[in-house]
């Protein structure tokens, strides 16, 4: 919000990085998310019961790479864009998939909504505080309204449940070891 307050000027080395930060944003969406899609995923999830197991794998990864590429291109786009009108916003994704746990891969994964999932619900819910018990059913609930948030799909609700158990899992054994 600071950064509303300040006069705006334009600066050459900021709209550079601006858009070099657009182009590349550009260029992760439709150079490898949709090529991705198009080429691979979409004609095989299409069609499942036709294509072989290695395929279906290939498929699989792919996917996971077409939504990392697709989501971080978008967000490259739009920092780059306030950039370019002199305003500094934060990465929205640092390498998720070199992540070393769940733990990890949410603190890289989505940050902004990530952030604002901890902050809105995690902390309010007690957070860290209190037994690892405790914690694991916060960081359960959270998950599975992140879940929701993304859409009110079975889908969804599923995919929020699994994330919400890895990490109080990885809470829980943390805890333990």
């Amino acid at each position: 919000l600071p950064q509303l307050e300040r006069t705006p000027r334009f600066d050459d080395r900021a709209a550079e990085t601006g858009l070099g930060r657009i182009i590349l944003g550009l260029f992760k969406k439709m150079c490898i998310a949709d090529v991705l899609g198009v080429t691979l995923v979409d004609p095989t999830f299409a069609n499942p019961s036709a294509c072989g197991s290695w395929t279906l794998l290939v498929a699989m990864y792919a996917y996971a790479f077409q939504i990392y590429y697709d989501f971080c291109g978008y967000s490259d786009i739009a920092v780059g864009a306030a950039k370019m009108l002199g305003f500094d916003l934060p990465i929205n994704f640092d390498r998720p998939y070199l992540a070393t746990s769940m733990r990890d891969f949410w603190r890289r994964w989505h940050i902004s909504l990530s952030t604002w999932l901890r902050d809105y619900l995690y902390v309010p819910l007690g957070g860290g505080r209190g037994s690892a018990w405790k914690t694991a059913r916060n960081l359960a609930i959270v998950m599975l309204l992140g879940g929701l948030w993304h859409g009110a799909a079975w889908g969804f609700v599923l995919w929020g449940a699994v994330h919400g158990l890895l990490l109080a899992a990885g809470r829980v054994f943390h805890a333990v070891s």
